[in-house]
C-alpha cells in the first residue's frame, strides 16, 4: 500500500510537471503571438424575456440538483452551454428592451410607464445567450469579457461556468473566462438579466444596453484600465506623466521593459520614454511611471479639443508582448473659491446641463453617433458643460466630450463607504481619469438620508480620501440640495447647490470662504415644446414661468450664477427631456418636461435664451407660434429672447413698439391675435442686425425629411437622425399639425427608433419582428409493430389510453434484441396567425432514425440521432389555430454510457411575426426617424408618406469604412 502510495505520489508530480511545461510553452507561445486583441461583442446575440420568479417560465433555470452555486459547471437552463435558444430573438447590442414594451398605466411613474417592474415579472427578467469561437493559437493568452453596462442585476455564465454577479446596471466589469474556454471549439456565454428593482427614480432601460468586449493579452500586460496620464503645464513645456499597471498572470518570473511614447493627433511621435529592467513574480502587479517631456505642446480646450495618444508597450525578451493606447488632452484645471473656474489658466464660466442617458426612439441603447449628435446640440446652445446625473455614463459619451470639447462632471452612483461601493467609485475613476474632459469627480446626488450630518460628513470625507489616492489630479464634489452649512457641506472639496430656492449660496460662501462652489442643478422654464396654454388631459403644459421665485424658472438662475464671480457657474436641469419622472401630470404623461431641449432634441424656445446668454453669436428669437385660428382679437404674451440692444415688434407691419433689452433677460409685448405676420428687428448700437418671423401658416400639405448627415459608415453601428416636418403649401412649418406619417426603408440600413418629444405620447417608440415560442407538451408513447402507414400519426387519433413519454432509465448499451420502435405524440396550440407569419419547426431527436409528422403530414424522415439543423419551416395549410398535434415515429434511444441522461424534449415552435410598418405622428410640426447603417455600402432610401400629404425622400450613403474588430455573430 505504501508502494503505491509513493508511484501514486510520483505519478502526480510528474503530471503537474508536465501540466506546468505545458502551461509554459503556451505562454510563450501567446508571449509571440500578436498582442492585445480588444474585440467588439456586440453582434448575433440571441435574447428571450425569463421570469421573475415562475421558474417555468424562466427556461427551468436553477431547478437542478446542483444549482451554479453549488457545483462549478453545473449552470442550468440558458447557463447551460446545450441549451437550446434556436426559438430565440437574433439581435445587436446594445439593446433596451424596456423601449420595446408598451406603456401601462399601472406602471412605475418615475420609470415612464413602462411594463417592467414588480409588476411585470413576465417583462422585467431578460436572457441573453451568444456563441462564439476561440483559436487553439489563443491557448496560453489570457482572455476576458468585458461588459461596459447592463441594466441591472446581471449573472453570467461561460460554458455553463459562473462568473459572477454585478448589481449596479451602470457599473463596467469584466470577468476572466481563460480557464473556461474551449481552445479550437465553440463557447457560449450567457447572461441573466433582471430589471425588476429600479436603481434610480428616472428611466433606466433594462438589458444588455452598452458595449460588451472581449480581450486578449499575453499573460504579462498592462491591466484593465491600468495607464493613468496627467500633466503639468509650464511655458511652452508640458511634463506628462505616465503611469502604467503590469501584471503578470503568468506561471513564472517576468523581466520586462516599458517603453512609453506621446503620439500626435496627426499620428506622429513627439516623445517617448524607456523604463528598464522591471520584474513581477507571478501574480503580481506594480504601477510604473515616468515623466515625458513635450515642448511646444497644444492645449486641449473647449475651441480647440485636441487630443494626443499615449502609447504604452511592454518588452520582454526583445518581443513586444502588449501595447495599450490611452487617449489623453494636455491641460490645466482650478477650481478657486473667488473666481471660479479656470481652464489652461483661463477664467471660464460653466455653462452645463444635467442629462439622463437615454434619447427618443432608442431608450438607453443610445448608439455612439447619437451621443454625438446629443453633445453637438448642446453647443450650439453655448453649453460647454455637462454633468453625468446620477451615475457613471457610457465611455463614449466621454469620448464624444473629448472630441468636440465639452467638461464634464463625472458623477458615482450612490455614496457608502463599505468595499462595494467603493469599488463602484474606483472602477468609475479608474476607466475615466485620462478623459481631458472630466474636470471634477461627483461623489452622489442628493442624499436626504445624511447629507446635512454628522454621518454625511463622515462619508463624504472617507470618499474624498479614497477619490484623491486614485486621482490626486482632481477635486470632488456632492450635490447637496438642503443642509447647507452642514454635513457634507463642510468637507467636500467643492460646494455643489442644488437649487438656489434651497439656501443662499453668499451664506455658505461667507461661512467657508476657502471652498469652491458650482450650481449642480438649477431650474430651466419646464414645459412642453410648442406648447404654450396648459392642457391639462393630455399631459400638455406651458412655459412654467414662476415670477418673483428664487428657483422659477430659467433666467433665475442664470442671472444668480452670472452675477457672482465665486460660483463657477451651473447646470441647469435638464439639457435633454427624458423618460420617467413624469410631473407634474403623471400618467397619462411618461416623460419629464424640465429639458431645455425636448426628448428628441428640438429645442424648446428657452434654447434661445441660454444661446443669447451664453454666446457671441447673434441670436433673436421670438414665440409662441402664430396659429390662433378662432381666437382673432385675443391678446397674447409675445415674447423675445435676444443678446441684441434693443428690439422692435411688428404685427402685419404695423410696429407694436420698441424696447431696450436687458442682460441676461427677454422682452415681451401684449399683442391681440390677427392672422398675418409677427416681426421682430433687432438693433446693435442702432444698426439693425437680426430679424425673426412667425407667421400664420395653411393646413398642412407636404412632408419635409432633413438628415442631419447624409453620409454615414457602413459599418452597421453609424446612424443619421432624421427630421421629419410637416409643412404648408408655402413650405412653412405647421406648427399644429400632427398628422401620422409611414416610413417605408430600402437598402443597407435599417430603422431603429422613432420619436415627437410628445411627453404624453404612447405610441411605440420602437417597431421589432414578434417571435414567441410554443411548446409541445403533454407527451405520450406507444410501442408499435412498424413504422409504415402508422394510424397514430394523424390528427385525430385517440391516444387517450398511452403512457406518458419516457426514455429508458436502464444502461441498455450492451442490451441484446431489436429496439423497440415507439410512436411519441404531443401538442401545441397556435393562436391566429396571418398569411406573412412564420412557423418554425425546431426539434430534437427522442427516438432513433425519427420521422416527424404535424397533424399527420410527414415533416422529415430517417433523421439520425442528434443530427444538426433539425429546423422546418411549417406550410400553414397544414396547421390549424388552436390545437395542433406533433408525433414522431423511431426506435427507442439507448444510453451510451450509464451517466447520460436521455433527451426528453422534443423541441418548440417558433412562431415570428414580420416587424410591422414603421409610423410615427409628428408634434406640432416634427418628429424624427433614426436609420443606422449596415455592415454593407449603398444607397439607403427613407420615404415618408401620409394620407393628404405629398410624400418625400431622402438618401443616405452608407460608405464602405474600415470595421471594428469584432467577435463573428453566431451562424447557428
Amino acid at each position: 500500500m505504501k508502494k503505491l502510495l509513493q508511484i501514486f505520489l510520483f505519478l502526480s508530480v510528474i503530471g503537474s510537471q508536465v501540466f506546468v511545461q505545458s502551461l509554459a510553452r503556451a505562454e510563450q507561445s501567446a508571449a509571440a503571438s500578436p498582442g492585445r486583441e480588444r474585440l467588439l461583442m456586440d453582434f448575433g446575440w440571441r435574447f428571450a424575456f425569463g421570469h421573475a420568479y415562475d421558474t417555468d417560465k424562466d427556461f427551468n433555470h436553477a431547478t437542478g440538483f446542483f444549482s451554479y452555486f453549488a457545483k462549478a459547471g453545473y449552470g442550468d437552463g440558458p447557463a447551460s452551454a446545450n441549451f437550446d435558444d434556436r426559438a430565440w430573438r437574433i439581435l445587436n447590442l446594445p439593446h433596451d428592451w424596456a423601449i420595446e414594451v408598451p406603456f401601462a398605466s399601472n406602471g412605475s411613474h418615475s420609470h415612464g410607464y413602462k411594463a417592467v417592474g414588480r409588476k411585470f415579472p413576465e417583462t422585467s427578467v431578460g436572457w441573453y445567450r451568444k456563441s462564439f469561437s476561440i483559436s487553439k493559437s489563443d491557448l496560453g493568452r489570457r482572455i476576458g469579457v468585458e461588459f461596459d453596462g447592463v441594466f441591472r442585476d446581471s449573472i453570467v455564465w461561460v460554458n455553463g461556468h459562473y462568473l459572477g454577479h454585478e448589481p449596479s446596471g451602470y457599473s463596467g466589469f469584466r470577468y476572466d473566462i481563460t480557464d473556461h474556454l474551449n481552445y479550437g471549439g465553440n463557447n457560449v456565454i450567457a447572461v441573466r438579466v433582471d430589471a425588476t428593482m429600479e436603481e434610480g427614480w428616472f428611466y433606466e432601460g433594462a438589458g444588455i444596453y452598452r458595449h460588451v468586449w472581449l480581450t486578449k493579452t499575453a499573460p504579462l500586460h498592462v491591466a484593465p484600465y491600468g495607464t493613468f496620464v496627467s500633466s503639468d503645464v509650464k511655458g511652452n513645456t508640458a511634463n506628462v506623466t505616465a503611469r502604467a499597471t503590469v501584471i503578470n498572470e503568468g506561471m513564472t518570473k517576468a523581466k520586462f521593459d516599458i517603453i512609453q511614447s506621446i503620439v500626435d493627433a496627426g499620428g506622429k511621435s513627439v516623445a517617448t520614454r524607456r523604463v528598464k529592467k522591471l520584474s513581477l513574480k507571478p501574480g503580481d502587479n506594480d504601477e510604473f511611471s515616468c515623466v515625458i517631456k513635450v515642448k511646444k505642446p497644444v492645449l486641449w480646450s473647449l475651441e480647440s479639443p485636441y487630443l494626443y495618444k499615449l502609447i504604452t508597450e511592454v518588452r520582454s525578451a526583445g518581443t513586444v508582448v502588449d501595447s495599450y493606447q490611452t487617449t489623453f488632452g494636455i491641460r490645466t484645471v482650478r477650481f478657486d473659491p473667488n473666481e471660479g473656474f479656470f481652464l489652461n489658466g483661463k477664467h471660464v464660466k460653466l455653462k452645463g446641463t444635467n442629462n439622463h442617458q437615454d434619447h427618443a426612439g432608442v431608450g438607453v441603447a443610445v448608439p455612439d453617433a447619437l451621443q454625438e449628435f446629443r453633445i453637438a446640440r448642446l453647443k450650439e446652445m453655448g453649453s460647454n458643460a455637462y454633468r453625468c446625473s446620477h451615475n457613471p455614463p457610457t465611455p463614449e459619451l466621454l469620448d464624444a466630450c473629448d472630441r468636440l470639447g465639452m467638461l464634464v462632471i463625472d458623477e458615482n452612483r450612490l455614496m457608502g463607504t463599505t468595499p462595494e461601493l467603493l469599488d463602484q467609485l474606483k472602477r468609475l475613476i479608474l476607466r475615466d481619469r485620462n478623459h481631458p474632459s472630466v474636470i471634477i469627480w461627483s461623489l452622489g446626488n442628493e442624499e436626504w438620508a445624511f447629507e446635512g450630518n454628522i454621518t454625511g460628513e463622515r462619508i463624504a470625507a472617507t470618499m474624498q480620501a479614497f477619490a484623491k489616492r486614485l486621482d490626486p489630479t482632481r477635486r470632488t464634489t456632492v450635490a447637496i440640495s438642503g443642509g447647507w452649512g452642514q454635513g457634507i457641506s463642510r468637507v467636500i472639496d467643492v460646494m455643489g447647490y442644488n437649487y438656489i430656492s434651497h439656501g443662499s449660496t453668499d451664506e455658505q460662501h461667507a461661512k467657508f470662504p476657502n471652498q469652491p462652489g458650482i450650481g449642480t442643478e438649477e431650474t430651466t422654464t419646464q414645459g412642453t415644446r410648442g406648447i404654450y396654454f396648459d392642457d391639462r388631459p393630455n399631459a400638455h403644459m406651458a412655459p412654467l414661468h414662476k415670477k418673483g421665485s428664487t428657483g422659477g424658472d430659467i433666467e433665475v438662475g442664470w442671472k444668480h450664477y452670472a452675477a457672482r464671480p465665486y460660483l463657477a457657474g451651473l447646470f441647469y436641469w435638464t439639457g435633454f427631456d427624458y423618460r420617467g419622472e413624469a410631473n407634474p401630470f403623471g400618467w397619462p404623461q411618461v416623460s419629464s418636461q424640465c429639458g431645455i431641449i425636448d426628448l428628441c432634441g428640438f429645442p424648446k424656445d428657452c434654447f434661445y435664451y441660454l444661446k443669447s446668454c451664453w454666446t457671441d453669436e447673434t441670436v433673436l428669437h421670438v414665440f409662441p407660434h402664430w396659429n390662433w385660428k378662432g381666437k382673432e382679437d385675443q391678446e397674447f404674451d409675445v415674447w423675445a429672447y435676444s443678446n441684441c440692444d434693443e428690439v422692435e415688434l411688428f404685427l402685419n407691419d404695423k410696429s407694436v413698439g420698441r424696447k431696450k433689452m436687458e442682460k441676461n433677460s427677454h422682452l415681451q409685448w401684449k399683442v391681440k391675435y390677427q392672422p398675418g405676420t409677427v416681426l421682430a428687428r433687432g438693433y446693435k448700437n442702432g444698426k439693425e442686425v437680426a430679424t425673426h418671423s412667425i407667421e400664420t401658416t395653411g393646413e398642412p400639405a407636404a412632408i419635409q425629411l432633413t438628415a442631419h448627415r447624409a453620409v454615414i459608415k457602413a459599418d452597421g453601428e453609424d446612424v443619421s437622425v432624421i427630421t421629419v416636418q410637416v409643412n404648408d403649401s408655402k413650405e412653412r412649418c405647421v406648427a399644429t399639425a400632427n398628422n401620422e406619417i409611414i416610413f417605408a426603408i430600402e437598402g443597407p440600413g435599417r430603422i431603429i427608433g422613432v420619436g415627437n418629444g410628445d411627453p404624453s405620447s404612447h405610441e411605440p417608440d420602437k417597431y421589432i419582428e414578434s417571435v414567441s415560442q410554443v411548446r409541445i407538451e403533454n407527451l405520450k408513447m406507444q410501442t408499435v409493430d412498424g413504422t409504415e402507414d402508422r394510424p397514430e400519426v394523424a390528427f385525430d387519433f385517440n391516444d387517450s389510453n398511452w403512457q406518458a413519454f419516457k426514455q429508458p432509465s436502464e444502461y441498455n448499451k450492451e442490451a441484446k434484441g431489436p429496439a423497440k420502435v415507439i410512436v411519441i405524440r404531443g401538442v401545441f396550440n397556435l393562436q391566429e396567425f396571418a398569411d406573412d407569419t412564420k412557423i418554425t419547426l425546431l426539434t430534437k431527436s427522442l427516438a432513433e432514425g425519427q420521422a416527424i409528422y404535424v397533424n399527420g403530414h410527414r415533416i422529415a424522415q430517417d433523421i439520425k440521432r442528434d443530427a444538426p439543423g433539425q429546423k422546418y419551416t411549417l406550410d400553414h395549410a397544414i396547421l390549424r389555430p388552436g390545437k395542433n398535434i406533433y408525433a414522431v415515429i423511431g426506435t427507442q434511444l439507448a444510453k451510451k454510457s450509464q451517466w447520460e441522461n436521455l433527451n426528453t424534449d422534443p423541441g418548440v415552435i417558433q412562431v415570428i411575426v414580420p416587424i410591422p410598418t414603421w409610423k410615427r405622428s409628428v408634434f406640432n410640426g416634427l418628429a424624427q426617424v433614426i436609420v443606422q447603417s449596415a455592415r454593407q455600402s449603398g444607397e439607403v432610401t427613407l420615404k415618408a408618406s401620409s394620407p393628404g400629404l405629398s410624400s418625400n425622400v431622402t438618401r443616405l450613403q452608407a460608405q464602405p469604412t474600415a470595421l471594428r474588430p469584432a467577435v463573428p455573430a453566431s451562424q447557428q
